[in-house]
């Protein structure tokens, strides 16, 4: 039998799978997951939510037309088949490294990215903005909304879903429901009105026949209001899954996501529709990859791995999310009023001990930050000690409620932001760069930034016998331990010095994620015969003014090396202090500016922004000569 030739290398832009048949739409499905396979293996990436996607992904690439139908991703973690139909095959091996493509939506990527996504459920309030700026400007084409991967959790995707459905626009929202708890199962009665209310032809007959009821003189409006009560109670009885219908939706589903001849014709019927539809479809997380199938959660984001020994969780690296894993677990056994609330971060934020061990104290609220701050704060209000574990990037979307529900109220939660300053792979999206900069004017908070395992501890301790909110930010990366420095007391505003030498007239301040680029830097200097001593700021807020004005004196250069945004960073702060800021003292900033390019490792990125060991000692070099 001769050899099939590979269907992906003839695959650049989306027009080229409108004419194949089936069974080659079904060959460029399994060379599309070999692509997807190998390329995460060997650069790391989310995996099983894009492998379940993909026949899903060429079918609405078939019928539809990109770019002049706007296609809008959810989270944006399921967007790799899309990039691999959109002329972006042979760069695909570059996924998510430096200088390669993104492994999100990105507009300045491509034409066929309608909009960039990163967070979860925004993408009918996305799409549905971009069909109404259309539509008033006479644009044509479609526009369609791809929800699913736990995002319909998410309060944005109601709100959203409240206004497209008055708002008389043709929306297209493809559910891809991987077994998330949106409701059972439809019946095949209700399958069956649901395919026929979606017929083109039964939609104009339908209207035909309303607009002839309310046209009867005398009593065709009331006979109308009869009638459609009468068809509303028939599907309140048959239709049990109508939560889209009573929004205004048109309702389809469920459907097999894996069966693209019935995708096909679906969404074919949708795509004819004059008016705002949900196309309810069934996907399989990690379909293709035997390992991701069976562990999806595993397998939603991994770093590179064996593709025939499948991904194994490094469980001897001492992370600060594992010692943060091992300290909760210890506090929640002395305390029986410490509470744990996620938001879908259980696994990445290492809860999953906590919630083994006491269930009853823990609570995973999904993809919903903003109800999940609220919720602690009533927690607290009812005498628990809550602690919400939650990535920097995601807590942006709490901002009201950590500021209106928990810091105005100085309640005692206790906020653990994982993830916080540089992070690797994900883009500018997943960056934890803003926390300090949004929360240091917050009332009430006190923000830490541990530099080693024991001061953690520490912290942790310290916030769950606090009355007031504190926050405790630490990166993703290794947790150094050991070192004294770590055990010394926490003074309230006070940080330590790590190195003090009499005579250095140069001092180094830094957020305690950047520990080992200051020893890094300490030794590129001490080699070049330059003295600096090294602070560990440890309160990024409160800060004792008139200590660290005491603790600063001496010195006639200082740097600042902060891993986070500088505009509103401590390094500002600290410039701001008359004492200090009009003394005659040279300062140099180092953080995290405006614009930058942020797909990489997180040791790129530090490299880039110079918070590296070597960009730290240049700065204190550059500074030195002055």
């Amino acid at each position: 039998m001769q050899e099939q030739k590979p269907l992906l290398s003839n695959i650049h832009l989306p027009e080229d799978i409108k004419n194949l048949d089936f069974p080659a739409l079904d060959r460029l499905s399994l060379e599309m997951r070999d692509l997807i396979i190998s390329t995460v293996s060997r650069n790391g990436g989310h995996l099983a939510s894009n492998l379940g996607i993909i026949e899903l992904s060429i079918v609405l690439h078939r019928v539809f037309d990109s770019p002049v139908d706007k296609i809008v991703w959810d989270v944006g973690h399921q967007c790799y088949a899309h990039k691999i139909l959109t002329g972006r095959s042979a760069d695909f091996p570059g996924l998510r490294r430096s200088g390669g493509i993104a492994g999100f939506p990105k507009t300045n990527e491509s034409v066929h990215d309608s909009f960039n996504t990163g967070h979860a459920s925004t993408s009918i309030s996305a799409a549905l903005g971009i069909l109404t700026g259309r539509k008033s400007l006479g644009i044509p084409g479609r526009v369609i909304a791809v929800i699913g991967d736990g995002a319909l959790s998410g309060g944005l995707a109601y709100e959203a879903l409240s206004h497209a459905g008055e708002s008389n626009y043709p929306l297209i929202v493809v559910l891809n429901d991987n077994k998330m708890s949106i409701g059972p199962n439809v019946g095949a009665f209700s399958k069956y009105l649901s395919k026929l209310s979606m017929k083109e032809k039964y939609q104009k007959f339908r209207r035909a026949i309303d607009n002839f009821i309310r046209s009867i003189p005398g009593i065709g409006f009331a006979l109308f209001k009869i009638i459609n009560r009468l068809k509303r109670a028939i599907k309140a009885v048959f239709y049990t899954d109508n939560f889209f219908v009573d929004l205004g939706f048109e309702y389809v589903g469920p459907i097999d996501g894996h069966k693209i001849p019935q995708l096909i014709k679906v969404i074919e019927d949708a795509k004819n529709l004059n008016k705002a539809v949900v196309i309810h479809v069934m996907t399989k997380k990690g379909r293709g990859y035997a390992p991701a199938e069976a562990n999806p959660g595993i397998y939603h984001g991994v770093p590179s791995f064996d593709i025939t020994k499948g991904y194994s969780p490094d469980l001897e690296q001492n992370t600060f999310t594992r010692a943060f894993s091992k300290s909760i677990l210890a506090l929640g056994s002395e305390n029986k009023k410490i509470a744990v609330i996620t938001a879908a971060m259980a696994d990445g934020c290492g809860v999953v001990p906590f919630k083994e061990a006491y269930p009853d104290r823990f609570f995973d609220v999904d993809i919903a930050e903003a109800h999940a701050v609220t919720f602690a704060a009533g927690l607290a209000m009812g005498g628990l000690k809550p602690v919400v574990a939650i990535y920097s990037t995601f807590i942006q979307r709490a901002v009201d409620q950590i500021i209106h529900d928990v810091c105005l109220q100085n309640l005692g939660v206790t906020f653990v932001l994982d993830r916080s300053g540089l992070v690797s792979d994900d883009g500018e999206t997943h960056q934890g760069i803003f926390d300090i900069s949004i929360f240091r004017s917050a009332p009430n908070l006190t923000i830490l930034s541990p530099a080693g395992e024991e001061e953690l501890n520490g912290m942790l301790n310290l916030a769950a016998t606090s009355s007031s909110p504190v926050m405790i930010r630490y990166p993703k990366a290794i947790c150094p331990s050991s070192d004294p420095a770590f055990s010394l007391p926490l003074e309230e505003g006070r940080g330590v010095f790590i190195k003090k030498q009499p005579g250095n007239s140069i001092c180094i301040l830094f957020t305690g994620s950047l520990y080992r680029e200051v020893l890094d830097a300490g030794k590129i200097l001490d080699s070049a015969g330059i003295g600096a001593d090294l602070y560990n700021i440890r309160y990024i807020k409160p800060i004792d003014e008139d200590f660290l004005k005491s603790s600063l004196r001496n010195y006639k250069k200082i740097v600042v090396a902060e891993e986070g945004s500088i505009r509103g960073g401590f390094g500002e702060y600290l410039c701001s202090l008359a004492e200090i800021g009009n003394s005659g003292k040279e300062i140099r900033l180092l953080g995290v500016r405006e614009g930058f390019d942020a797909l990489g490792k997180r040791e790129d990125l530090l490299e880039r922004t110079c918070l590296d060991g070597k960009g730290i000692a240049t700065a204190v070099m550059e500074l030195a000569k002055t």
